[in-house]
């Protein structure tokens, strides 16, 4: 199964039934005023397309930004929004995420419906973007929900807490971190209020930049490329990481297309991680 698809590919499927897009664009953080990404989905979005509001769908009861829900509640929000876990196998769909403009948030709702038991999920490869590119149509206004039923099921073996993290950095397993290359070595700011900047002990920099090229996935080859060139091996297992979780996702799918397969992703990231006291930063 190709975990990224092209529009011509969602084309050709959209009338049969069995595929649903979703609008997964996230403002980007630090971006001031903030991009209101649910008004540009009510202007103008794939056919059918319902959006996966990531604020929304993030844990409510802890401070820390873009955590994962838990299961039953992830379950019950999907229901509403009308997505199946199920696949077309199953009576269910294909689930196509995409975003409105680059690389940024799809990958991270790809992941959280993956690791909540979705069978199908795809990522869209250039988005609205490469949609419109295309000449395909578009809609808008809000997609009203359909019937559907998710049954969510954690993958506990793909999330990661601080405990974990701990343990991993101290074995010296891998960490991969996919913020910048300032931000890693501390010679930026955070763009989060109050966290400085650096890194995890032993951590691997892969900026999830490096992954992408004109709004889109590289090849799997290149992306190989770029992962051994920062001294990551696909062959053991990888914990990613980033700023708070979204991004560290990037270089999930990125392994995954790379054919690794123990990749576990630190939920908490950095916010959680560098609000810790105790935590060891390093500079350089």
């Amino acid at each position: 199964m190709s975990l990224l698809v092209d529009a011509a590919w969602v084309a050709e499927r959209l009338g049969s039934g069995e595929v649903l897009l979703v609008d997964a664009t996230l403002p980007p953080v630090g971006v001031m005023p903030k991009v209101d990404t649910r008004a540009r989905y009510v202007e103008k979005h794939l056919p059918g397309a319902v959006f996966f509001d990531m604020e929304a769908l993030s844990d409510p009861d802890t401070d820390l930004p873009h955590m994962l829900l838990p299961p039953e509640r992830f379950g019950r929000e999907m229901d509403a929004l009308g997505v199946p876990s199920a696949g077309p196998e199953q009576g269910g769909k294909t689930l196509v995420v995409y975003e409105q403009v680059g690389v940024f948030s799809a990958p991270r709702a790809w992941w959280m419906l993956r690791v909540m038991g979705a069978a199908d999920v795809r990522v869209l490869q250039g988005g609205l973007t490469a949609w419109e590119a295309a000449g395909l149509p578009v809609e808008s206004e809000e997609v009203p929900a359909a019937s559907a039923r998710f049954d969510a099921v954690l993958d506990r073996d793909a999330v990661a807490g601080l405990a974990v993290l701990k343990a991993a950095l101290e074995r010296g397993e891998q960490v991969v971190d996919a913020r910048s290359a300032a931000r890693f070595a501390g010679t930026a700011p955070e763009p989060r209020a109050g966290l400085q900047s650096g890194h995890m002990p032993g951590a691997l920099s892969v900026p999830y930049t490096e992954l992408v090229a004109d709004g889109r996935m590289k090849p799997a080859a290149e992306i190989a490329s770029v992962f051994a060139e920062h001294g990551v091996d696909v062959e053991r297992p990888v914990m990613t990481t980033c700023g708070s979780g979204v991004t560290a996702a990037v270089l999930a799918l990125g392994l995954e297309l790379c054919g690794a397969k123990q990749v576990r992703l630190y939920d908490g990231s950095w916010a959680e991680y560098a609000s810790r006291p105790d935590a060891p930063i390093i500079k350089g």
